[in-house]
C-alpha cells in the first residue's frame, strides 16, 4: 500500500484520556478490502492491533466479514495491556452469546499471555495477547513467510506503547510489505515519531486521520520527505530473526510440508486437531483402530476438566490455565453449533485426604493471587454447601470447572472437522508400521482382518494414545502407559445430591444418566485392559479414604461397571506436542558431542534432529480434556506455518526433545 494520508474526521479536541477513534470507518473498510485483495489465496490475513481501543477495530472487522463475499481466513492479534480492557471487545461481540462469555471469563481469569478464540469455522482466529506489549511481542515465534500485514495503532499516545525496540520485534514478525496504520488523531509531533521509526524498520506508514489544511500539508511534507532504506532494513529484520530462530534450535518447530496429511488415532486429541487443521483449510485421513472414536482413553462416560496448578504458578501452571480455557470456548461453540456433547460446567472441589495433600492445596491457594473465577479456598462449611453433601474437609474450588464426555466431544469435534473440509475417516483400521521413502509415508494398517497399505502422505501426526510408541521411530521417547479403571455407580440416596465434581485421593462426577464416575486407578506399563476386581475396590476405598459422610456408605460398586483405558504420561506432566525427534541421530551425535564445554555449544548451535514430516500429540495423561484442544491448536498452527497462539517457555515444556536435550545443553549424560 503507498504512503498516504487519508483524509477523515477532524481531529479530536478532547482530552487525551476520553479520546476515542473518530476515523471514517469506510477507511477501514478499504484497509481490510486491500489486505485481502493483497494477500495469497489460503493464507491468514495476520493484523495486529496495538492501543487501547480494541473493541472498534472487531465491531467493523464483524461488519467487514458480513458483507464480503471474499471468506479469507484472518487472525486478528489485539496486544492488551490490562484485561478490563476486554470489557469493550465483549459489548462489541455481544450478539455471540458463547464467545461474549468466553471473553468474559479471560478478563476475570487475569491470565497473562495469548489466548485464543476460534470464529466461523476458523475464519476468525482472535488472540489476546494480555500484558506488557514489549514482552508479548518477544514472545511470539516467526518460523515461515506467514506473517503480520498489517498493524493498527488506536492510541493517541504512541510513544506510550511504542519504543523503537518494539518497532523492530514488530518488525521481525512483518512481511516485507507490512504497514503500520494510525487509526486515531494525532498530532504533528507523535505522527513525525511514528513515521520515522517506520521509516528505520522498513513500514509502510498509513495515517488515517485528518482535519486541519496546515495538519495535513505537514503530515504530506512528513511523507514526501521519507527516506525509506528497505534493504537496510530488511537485513535488520533478518538478524533478528535468525537471532530467535538458533535460540530455539534444540526445540525445532519446522512446518509441515505442503500436501497429505494423515492422523493416527481416534480421540480428543487427534479430532481436535482435525477439527483445527479443518479450521486452516487442511483435509486429513484419520485412521482409527475402533469401530468408532472415543474409544480408548477418550471413552469414559464422563471426564473431569479443571486446571493443574502449582504453587509458583510456572510454566506447566501457566500453560494448563490456557487450555483449561481454550478447552471450555471449544466445547461452548461446538455445543453452541448444535453438536451435542454431555456436559455441566458445575465446578470442582479439590479437597485433600491426608496431611501431606492437605498441605500442598494449601501451598497451592496461598501461592498466588488466584483470581476469584479461578480458585478460590474454601472452608469446610462452604465446600459442603457448594457440594450438596458432607464433604467435611476444606480446600480449593474451581468454579469454571466440571464434566464433559469424552467421546461425544470427540465425536463432535470430528464433524465440525468434516463440515468443513472433506477428510477420510478409517475405523477398525490398526496401524501397525510407518515406513518413510523419498520423503513420503507410507501406513501399513489391519483393517477388518486384512493388511493394507496407505500412502504416500508428505507428513504423519501420531496422536495414537498408548500406541504411540510402537514403531521404532518413536520407541524411545520417554513416556509411558498408565491404566486406568474408572468405576460406575448407581445415584441412589444422598450421593444423588452431589451438584459439584470432587476431587481428593481420585474423582467422583454429579449424576449423568443415572450413574456417577470415580477412579481411577493408576497402573503402570499393565498386562492388559480387563477390568479388575482389585481396582474396583480401591476406588471405592479412595472415595471413603477421602471423605467421611454417611453417603459413602451408599456407594455401590457391586454391579461390577467399570471402564479401562490407558493413559500415556511424562515425568514432567506435559503433553509432548510438535516434530518427531529422531533418536538414533541424537545418539549417534552424542557419541562425538558430550560432556564438555564444547559439546554444549554444538547442542545450543545445532538444530536437534527430527524425522522429517513426523509430528507427534500426546502425553495428554489424565488431564487430557484440560490440554488437548489447545495442544492441538498449537500443533496445527505450527504444521500450517503460523505465529503460534503460545509463548517460547511453553513451546519448550511441550517440545518432544525436551528430556533429552535439558541435559545434552546442561552437559550432563544422557544414559
Amino acid at each position: 500500500m503507498p504512503n498516504i494520508i487519508v483524509r477523515v474526521n477532524s481531529l479530536t479536541t478532547e482530552r487525551e484520556d476520553k479520546t476515542q477513534i473518530s476515523v471514517n470507518i469506510s477507511e477501514i473498510d478499504s484497509l481490510f478490502s486491500h489486505l485481502t485483495t493483497n494477500t495469497p489465496f489460503g493464507a491468514p490475513i495476520i493484523v495486529g492491533v496495538i492501543g487501547k481501543d480494541h473493541a472498534t477495530i472487531l465491531k467493523q472487522w464483524l461488519v467487514y466479514h458480513g458483507s464480503s463475499t471474499n471468506q479469507s481466513r484472518w487472525q486478528l492479534k489485539f496486544f492488551i495491556k490490562h484485561v478490563d480492557e476486554i470489557t469493550g471487545l465483549c459489548d462489541a461481540i455481544s450478539q455471540l452469546t458463547d464467545i461474549a462469555t468466553h471473553l468474559q471469563d479471560i478478563r476475570d481469569a487475569k491470565i497473562n499471555g495469548c489466548h485464543r478464540i476460534s470464529l466461523f469455522d476458523g475464519t476468525l482466529s482472535l488472540d489476546l495477547h494480555i500484558g506488557d506489549t514489549a514482552q508479548q511481542l518477544r514472545e511470539i515465534v516467526s518460523q515461515t513467510d506467514i506473517k503480520f500485514k498489517s498493524w493498527l495503532i488506536t492510541t493517541p499516545t504512541v510513544t506510550e506503547h511504542l519504543t523503537q525496540t518494539d518497532l523492530w520485534q514488530m518488525a521481525k514478525l512483518s512481511h516485507v510489505s507490512a504497514s503500520i496504520v494510525q487509526v486515531t488523531p494525532l498530532d504533528i509531533p507523535q505522527h513525525t515519531y511514528l513515521a520515522s521509526m517506520c521509516d528505520l524498520c522498513g513500514f509502510e506508514f498509513i495515517a488515517l486521520t485528518g482535519g486541519k489544511a496546515e495538519t495535513d500539508k505537514e503530515l504530506a511534507k512528513t511523507n514526501a520527505t521519507q527516506t525509506l532504506n528497505r534493504e537496510l532494513a530488511l537485513k535488520e529484520r533478518c538478524a533478528i530473526l535468525r537471532q530467535q530462530q538458533e535460540s530455539l534450535n534444540f526445540n525445532p518447530l519446522t512446518p509441515a510440508s505442503s500436501g497429505s496429511i494423515a492422523v493416527i488415532g481416534g480421540g480428543v486429541a487427534s479430532a481436535c486437531l482435525a477439527l483445527s487443521l479443518a479450521e486452516r483449510g487442511k483435509s486429513i485421513s484419520l485412521f482409527c483402530m475402533d469401530g468408532a472414536p472415543g474409544q480408548q482413553a477418550s471413552g469414559n462416560k464422563q471426564g473431569a476438566i479443571y486446571p493443574l496448578l502449582t504453587p509458583e504458578h510456572g510454566t506447566l501452571s501457566h500453560f494448563f490455565l490456557q487450555g483449561y480455557l481454550f478447552s471450555r470456548h471449544r466445547i461452548h461453540s461446538l455445543v453452541s453449533q448444535g453438536y451435542p456433547i454431555d456436559h455441566d460446567f458445575c465446578g470442582v472441589l479439590h479437597t485433600g485426604h491426608d496431611a501431606r495433600s492437605r498441605a500442598r492445596l494449601q501451598k497451592i491457594i496461598a501461592g498466588q493471587p488466584w483470581a476469584m473465577n479461578i480458585a478460590q479456598a474454601v472452608t469446610t462449611e462452604q465446600a459442603d454447601a457448594m457440594a450438596g453433601i458432607s464433604i467435611d474437609e476444606a480446600g480449593i474450588y474451581y468454579p469454571l470447572g466440571g464434566w464433559v464426555c469424552p467421546h461425544q466431544l470427540t465425536q463432535a469435534a470430528l464433524d465440525n472437522a468434516s463440515s468443513i473440509t472433506d477428510n477420510k475417516l478409517y475405523f477398525n483400521t490398526q496401524v501397525t508400521a510407518i515406513e518413510q521413502l523419498n520423503d513420503k509415508w507410507f501406513l501399513t494398517a489391519v483393517a477388518n482382518g486384512n493388511t493394507t497399505r496407505f500412502g504416500p502422505f508428505d507428513n504423519v501426526v501420531l496422536a495414537n494414545g498408548r500406541h504411540l510408541t510402537d514403531f521404532p521411530q518413536t520407541r524411545e521417547l520417554p513416556i509411558s502407559g498408565f491404566r486406568g479403571q474408572v468405576s460406575h455407580i448407581p445415584s441412589r440416596g444422598a450421593l444423588s445430591q452431589l451438584n459439584t465434581v470432587l476431587c481428593s485421593h481420585g474423582y467422583l462426577t454429579p449424576n449423568h444418566q443415572g450413574l456417577h464416575c470415580t477412579g481411577a486407578s493408576y497402573v503402570k506399563d499393565a498386562p492388559n485392559n480387563d477390568y479388575s476386581h482389585t481396582e474396583q475396590f480401591e476406588n471405592l476405598d479412595k472415595i471413603r479414604q477421602s471423605y467421611q459422610g454417611d453417603w459413602t456408605k451408599e456407594v455401590d460398586i457391586t454391579g461390577h461397571s467399570a471402564r479401562v483405558g490407558v493413559r500415556m504420561v511424562t515425568r514432567d506432566h506435559a503433553p509432548m506436542v510438535g516434530c518427531a525427534p529422531n533418536y538414533d541421530a541424537i545418539m549417534a551425535a552424542y557419541q562425538t558431542h558430550q560432556h564438555t564445554k564444547e559439546s554444549i555449544d554444538y547442542w545450543v548451535k545445532t538444530p536437534a534432529p527430527t524425522h522429517q514430516g513426523l509430528f507427534i500429540l500426546g502425553g495428554l495423561g489424565s488431564r487430557g480434556l484440560t490440554s488437548g484442544p489447545l495442544a492441538a491448536e498449537i500443533l496445527a498452527a505450527q504444521m500450517c506455518g503460523e505465529l503460534l497462539p503460545t509463548t517460547t517457555d511453553i513451546l519448550t515444556l511441550l517440545n518432544p526433545n525436551r528430556m533429552w536435550l535439558r541435559k545434552l545443553l546442561k552437559g550432563k549424560a544422557l544414559i
